[in-house]
């Protein structure tokens, strides 16, 4: 499992064809691990404009997160 934290790490270990707003929580192929994820920096989170905008990112953040929890349990 390889968890890409922001588009940085993204593109340095998958490639530039990766687009964290499109690929984000969702196992992508890559030769590095069998099951790759993409998803936002935490920091991004502090970035929001508004508490909102922080909430729904957060909660996003969760679900890609959650994702990884899935995977990891049906290893």
């Amino acid at each position: 499992m390889l968890v890409c934290l922001g588009a940085t790490a993204a593109h340095a270990l998958v490639g530039c064809h990766v687009r964290v707003t499109v690929d984000r929580g969702r196992s992508l192929e890559c030769d590095l691990a069998e099951h790759v994820i993409v998803t936002v920096h935490p920091s991004s989170l502090l970035r929001a404009p508004d508490e909102a905008a922080r909430h729904a990112a957060y909660a996003a953040f969760v679900a890609d997160l959650r994702v990884v929890a899935g995977l990891l349990a049906a290893a």
